[in-house]
């Protein structure tokens, strides 16, 4: 009895969490698809940005859609780790253009690294168990056979 209601509080516990996941999911991707839409849609302060960082404005599209890219990945519960992992490198990239040559406060950059880090922790249950899954043998069939070399007759392919 002790058991059944330890296990119901974990699983609204889980429950709790899955949610809240969800919606800082929801905010991110939201916050990242109108970050990405100004850098692909050459908005004045953006092409400035960009341009004081001295790469080129092909960063600027490039990051634009790793951005939109990302923040559509949050959405799909098969790829919100990888949306996240994405959007981490793009904030250590974008915390170091501040400190380096934009100047500026990068605490948007550090708040943006820290939530898309918590979803990255928060999803890794989904990727780590789909990759196990994937290594798993397949399932023979009743038309799979093994290679007997006694054997002179096979079923037709």
């Amino acid at each position: 009895m002790k058991t059944e209601h330890i296990s119901q509080e974990e699983s609204a516990a889980g429950k709790a969490a899955n949610i809240a996941l969800w919606i800082l999911q929801v905010l991110l991707a939201a916050a990242f698809l109108m970050a990405g839409t100004a850098k692909l849609s050459g908005q004045p302060m953006m092409v400035d940005q960009f341009a004081r960082l001295g790469v080129g404005q092909w960063f600027r599209y490039f990051t634009g859609g790793i951005e939109v890219g990302a923040a559509v990945m949050l959405l799909l519960p098969s790829l919100a780790s990888l949306g996240a992992f994405l959007l981490m490198c793009t904030m250590l990239g974008a915390i170091t253009a501040h400190l380096i040559k934009l100047g500026g406060s990068p605490v948007a950059a550090i708040v943006l690294l820290l939530l898309s880090m918590a979803i990255a922790w928060g999803r890794q249950s989904l990727v780590l168990s789909s990759a196990q899954s994937s290594r798993q043998q397949p399932r023979k069939t009743t038309d799979d056979h093994e290679y007997d070399p006694s054997r002179t007759t096979y079923p037709p392919a």
